[in-house]
């Protein structure tokens, strides 16, 4: 009889939808104007506690159907996390993207991942209250699954009829030294503060061909991202969506003060698989962040830096036909 799969239950925590104070009612003297701020208040409220609502039914539900399965399940809250998943055949993550990017940051290659969107945006609500608040919900770009097809989707893994994708990371070395977190959308280098200007050179080095020539930059820091991270932080500041079984890395120097005509078409452009990009940081303070702001790593004038894709891939189960 061969062994129960195991599998680690990701759950974004309840905790992120604060509690919400009920409503108060309108005085008698209130005016239209009051009037109409408290029920907007109101509105954004509801709205609010459905969110958290809707989050913990799913997990809710999904524990349900791990209880009908044949499998060893157990959950944890995502930030719970404080060591490499190794004890697990699948990890299903419940949340969003960002409950999916957590759990990569303690995976390798060998186990792969699903993603629940516990609370998908819907169009509909977004489009109903445009002019009031903004309703968008969870985009769950990585995420295979809701509610709503959980149990098909995790019946199809089971069954070995749906494969995951092997989805490319970046590696970050500082001063030689390996960063033990793998990003797996990008890496942005800045100065702390947003308004302050981050001088640092790159040059691009491959195994195949020379090397670039030297850049040297002014400007509001540099963002690396790969295929997945494409259609994020990258195609919102001018970048192009990639293919998302591409292996190579997409970079943009963000806001570039002044750069010379040879530099120009160094701006923005891409890194192939054998090719990494040195960085030399100029700033007296500065900053790598990965994968948002939570995972950071201060730099200081005269630290190096060298971004690659040389990291495990990570197995990913995706939705299908929603990647360019």
């Amino acid at each position: 009889m061969s062994a129960r799969r195991r599998v680690l239950l990701l759950l974004k925590p309840l905790d992120v939808y604060p509690p919400r104070p009920p409503a108060i009612p309108k005085p008698p003297s209130a005016t239209s104007s009051t009037s109409s701020l408290r029920g907007l208040d109101q509105k954004i409220l509801n709205y609010l506690n459905d969110r958290c609502r809707v989050h913990k039914d799913t997990i809710n539900f999904c524990q349900g159907v791990l209880r009908r399965k044949p499998l060893d399940w157990e959950p944890v809250e995502r930030n719970n996390l404080s060591h490499p998943i190794r004890r697990a055949d699948l990890v299903i993550t419940v949340g969003g993207d960002g409950t999916l990017l957590q759990a990569s940051h303690f995976l390798d290659d060998s186990v792969p991942v699903l993603g629940v969107n516990s609370d998908p945006t819907q169009v509909d609500e977004v489009n109903k209250f445009s002019d009031e608040f903004d309703a968008t919900r969870s985009t769950g770009y990585l995420c295979a699954a809701t509610a709503g097809n959980f149990e098909q989707v995790l019946d199809e893994i089971l069954e070995n009829h749906k494969h995951p994708t092997e989805l490319t990371r970046i590696s970050i070395n500082l001063n030689n030294r390996q960063l033990p977190t793998f990003a797996l959308n990008d890496v942005l280098v800045a100065h702390p503060c947003p308004a302050s200007v981050s001088r640092f050179s790159f040059r691009i080095k491959s195994s195949r061909e020379a090397s670039s020539h030297l850049v040297n930059c002014r400007s509001s820091g540099l963002r690396v991202s790969t295929a997945a991270g494409s259609t994020a932080a990258m195609l919102s500041a001018g970048g192009h969506p990639m293919p998302i079984s591409s292996n190579g890395l997409q970079y943009m120097v963000r806001e570039p003060v002044s750069p010379r005509y040879l530099d120009t078409p160094l701006m923005h452009g891409l890194l192939e698989p054998d090719q990494l990009m040195h960085v030399a940081w100029y700033s007296q303070e500065g900053v790598i962040y990965v994968d948002g702001s939570h995972v950071k790593h201060s730099v200081q004038h005269g630290d190096t830096i060298e971004i690659s894709s040389l990291a495990p891939i990570l197995k990913v189960y995706l939705p299908q036909k929603e990647h360019p």
